[in-house]
């Protein structure tokens, strides 16, 4: 989160222990999320100027709170999937390459922590991108996490790519948006909407979900963002209610963990090791969407957000890592 100008002078506050998150991931584009983007611009409004004792007993406050940060139901299923992705992918994703000031990052007010990892595809490989992020960002009525999951194919096949993000902004409620991304207007091709959507019962899924009483359909206030999920997509808000903090964890670890466990598996036998003759045009067509989608996400939410939360040297850095798994330069 960004410091105020004049909060600059005070020194420093102490460096913090790193929020305790899953394995890195970040979904850009989708994390454009209503409730806690309003959480945030809370957060965000400048401080009124005060004695620099009180800023910097303020700061060292926050840091211990981030630092004690408690773990996540969200984040174990994050990690179970990812593990089970990569077990399964093996020797087709090379070593994350991040560097370490962007694997894990943090706000200089110390109230704002991330990670961020990025595994390529290997040569030969379908596999374009693997890539992991977390966040967590104290606000003054709680916290905000994002843990997000996004594995991208390239153009050696037309198969979906997977998506998962699960966003909380209160410690009873959970945005969830879940989905093999469609790489073709299904309109237009219904063979591919038949293949990799009818098939594969992906609907049963989401129904598994829509079906929990407190679950109610979450629309993204980002049209680009609706027009890119496919009809199948888990998009949902789950509010448990005052008190219902041991509800919402039971959710998450039990129907949410099966499910996207579930979803993954669909995506792992039948788009992971997927390859697809294609005309050079039809080809380019599908480069042409992919560069649109990811260039949007980084418009969308990524230039938008990040530097709201973090300081702009550690926005840029980050952004410009995940340009670079995207593929996509600077406008």
């Amino acid at each position: 989160m960004l410091r105020p100008d004049h909060c600059l002078r005070f020194r420093s506050p102490p460096a913090i222990a790193c929020v305790p998150v899953p394995a890195p991931t970040f979904i850009p584009g989708l994390s454009s999320i209503a409730g806690p983007r309003r959480q945030l611009r809370g957060a965000l409004r400048p401080l009124r100027a005060r004695p620099a004792l009180l800023i910097v007993r303020a700061s060292a406050s926050m840091d211990a709170a981030v630092a004690r940060a408690p773990e996540m139901a969200q984040r174990e299923v994050a990690r179970a999937l990812a593990a089970e992705a990569e077990a399964r992918l093996g020797p087709r994703l090379l070593p994350s390459a991040v560097p370490a000031d962007v694997a894990e990052f943090r706000n200089g007010a110390g109230n704002a922590v991330g990670s961020l990892g990025v595994r390529r595809g290997a040569p030969g490989s379908s596999i374009d991108f693997m890539m992991q992020s977390s966040l967590h960002c104290k606000v003054p009525n709680g916290a905000i996490d994002i843990t997000s999951i996004l594995i991208f194919l390239n153009a050696s096949t037309d198969a979906p790519h997977f998506l998962m993000e699960l966003i909380q902004g209160s410690p009873t409620s959970i945005v969830v948006v879940l989905d093999l991304l469609p790489r073709k207007d299904l309109a237009l091709h219904p063979e591919y909407l038949q293949k990799y959507y009818e098939n594969t019962q992906l609907d049963k899924q989401r129904g598994k979900i829509y079906e929990l009483p407190q679950t109610r359909p979450y629309l993204s206030p980002s049209l680009f963002v609706r027009s890119a999920v496919s009809p199948t997509a888990i998009s949902v808000s789950i509010d448990c209610g005052q008190g219902g903090e041991s509800a919402l964890e039971e959710i998450i670890r039990g129907q949410l963990a099966m499910v996207a466990k579930e979803v993954l598996q669909i995506w792992l036998d039948n788009c992971a090791d997927s390859t697809t003759e294609m005309e050079e045009t039809e080809r380019m067509c599908l480069v042409k969407r992919d560069n649109t989608v990811r260039s949007k996400s980084i418009e969308v939410d990524l230039t938008a957000n990040l530097p709201r939360m973090f300081d702009p040297d550690v926005s840029s850095r980050v952004i410009a890592e995940i340009r670079k798994a995207f593929g996509v330069q600077e406008s």
